[in-house]
């Protein structure tokens, strides 16, 4: 069952459907680039084939299952994956926009468990084996806003905060086997979320006309939504008109989230592909 969350983020990080948390996937050529001196826009859908690790509870304490899974796990649990950076200048102000959603199946055989309760399901004795089916949807979303702190035309640092959305939906389909009480099925629904303040910075360097290196990063939660969540990017970026670049790199995802029998304790990581498009 833990798998269902990590194949469901991995799976949409890395296919190439759209695979379109956090600090701003920003894989983006610099606005500064932008069509007026004062203004800039962009928009970037990309690709992120990351790998998944870390810990994972399908519902309200259920038991916290362990996942390591590589980008080529992933693939066949995708059901669909989208991935897109929005970043916005006006003067010195900074606007950063990143959104994740994903939607993942993914089955789960383990066994024998110790006692435990299932919802929608009885009492689960010692020994039972659990099959299960796990349909999960996941919503990530970061908003930042900043201050060009440094703008030089070879240079250019802004400093960010905001906040980092989660929601997370699985609807799991279980079978309970026990020796002399055979089989018992059930699905059970169950969604949640939170909210994680953030703060960051972004670097821009460029190299020549057309070529240059960008670098973000932000860490947040503070124990108010996650205890601890961290987000890093770096890319190389090539220019090709005024309005179209792209940028291949690497970003890492982590979030710690426990709280109310939830568990949620991931890191995502692996190379990413974008295109820019300037207005």
């Amino acid at each position: 069952m833990k798998r269902y969350a990590a194949s469901a983020i991995l799976v949409l990080c890395a296919a190439g459907l759209a695979h379109a948390a956090d600090g701003a996937v920003a894989v983006e050529a610099d606005p500064a680039a932008g069509l007026h001196s004062d203004w800039a826009l962009q928009i970037t859908p990309y690709m992120w084939a990351t790998g998944l690790d870390g810990d994972i509870s399908p519902f309200r304490r259920a038991p916290t299952l362990s996942v390591e899974k590589s980008f080529s796990d992933v693939i066949d649990d995708l059901n669909f994956g989208g991935f897109v950076n929005i970043w916005g200048r006006y003067d010195r102000f900074v606007l950063s926009g990143d959104v994740m959603y994903v939607n993942t199946t993914d089955s789960k055989a383990t066994g024998p468990l110790p006692a435990l309760q299932i919802p929608g399901i009885a009492a689960i004795p010692a020994g039972a084996r659990i099959d299960a089916d796990v349909d999960t949807r996941e919503f990530m979303a970061t908003l930042q806003g900043g201050y060009r702190v440094i703008d030089t035309p070879e240079l250019s640092l802004d400093a960010l905060g905001g906040a980092r959305f989660w929601y997370i939906s699985n609807d799991v389909s279980v079978t309970a086997s026990y020796p002399g009480l055979g089989r018992v099925s059930a699905s059970h629904e169950e969604s949640f979320g939170w909210v994680d303040p953030v703060v960051g910075a972004r670097l821009f360097v460029n190299l020549t006309d057309k070529l240059s290196i960008q670098g973000q990063i932000d860490i947040g939660g503070f124990g108010v939504g996650s205890d601890l969540t961290w987000s890093a990017l770096a890319t190389v970026n090539y220019t090709f008109t005024d309005n179209l670049s792209v940028s291949a790199g690497y970003k890492v995802l982590d979030v710690d989230y426990e709280h109310d029998g939830h568990v949620f304790d991931t890191r995502l990581s692996g190379p990413v592909l974008g295109l820019t498009y300037r207005f």
